[in-house]
């Protein structure tokens, strides 16, 4: 982990080292480990729901909201690009002053009325924390007002019932700010799955570590030949994807 984008794929292309390289976040670019643990809990769900085995399945078809500071957010990239490669649809929630630049060419829907996409029924919200620390000037007028249009407060958690929306799971990566983009009756209730994800993260980090240990996972290098970038390390940030 760095406080740098791009830091994981410069070491893994430097020469320092032979060693394979695992992205654990690097600045606001990537974090691929929290992308890998948030498909593995959402296809759990998503089986459930369809009454149908996880292993093996995608998430075809399953409608997944990302709201809250997507400017600053390493996750959102990452769940970005996985939960499209596995087949679902995914809106991106927020403000226009934390949307990312480029947001416009990204594989997803834009959407800035969060009780509106409440209202379409997602099968999935994902709640991101507000990196304060990241924030060097007032993206919003007030804390207050961003948890009113924002905020998974008690009254959107009432909302996803009036809804009939029974299977729709909320999700958060952790740490959260309880009170401003989640209230704590959401982030407990039967709804969360944040400590499905905390305990699901435990069995990828120590899936992705045993493979990369036990190097079945490694190409073998012809002679003469560069070393590949290790899949984990992330692709290299450019100007629409490192902001």
């Amino acid at each position: 982990r760095h406080w740098a984008s791009g830091a994981p794929v410069r070491l893994a292309t430097s020469g320092w080292t032979d060693a394979a390289v695992v992205n654990a976040g690097d600045g606001t670019h990537e974090h691929p480990a929290q992308a890998l643990l948030d498909a593995f809990t959402l296809r759990r769900n998503w089986a459930r729901v369809n009454g149908t085995a996880s292993a093996g399945t995608d998430l075809a078809g399953m409608k997944i909201a990302v709201v809250g500071d997507i400017l600053h957010s390493r996750v959102a990239r990452s769940n970005l690009w996985l939960l499209r490669t596995l087949g679902a649809e995914v809106t991106m929630e927020a403000p226009p002053t934390l949307l990312a630049v480029g947001i416009g060419d990204w594989p997803c829907t834009i959407s800035y009325d969060l009780d509106e996409r409440l209202a379409k029924g997602p099968d999935a919200v994902m709640m991101l924390r507000v990196q304060a620390e990241r924030m060097n000037a007032a993206y919003f007028p007030s804390v207050r007002e961003y948890s009113r249009l924002w905020g998974f407060d008690d009254r959107r958690l009432a909302a996803l019932d009036e809804h009939g929306l029974a299977g729709t799971i909320i999700m958060h990566p952790g740490p959260m700010n309880r009170g401003l983009e989640i209230s704590s009756a959401a982030a407990d209730s039967p709804r969360s799955t944040v400590l499905q994800q905390v305990r699901n993260g435990v069995s990828v980090r120590m899936a992705a570590l045993y493979l990369l240990l036990s190097g079945e996972s490694r190409p073998q290098t012809p002679a003469g030949m560069p070393a590949a970038v290790p899949a984990a390390a992330g692709p290299a940030p450019t100007e629409e994807n490192a902001s």
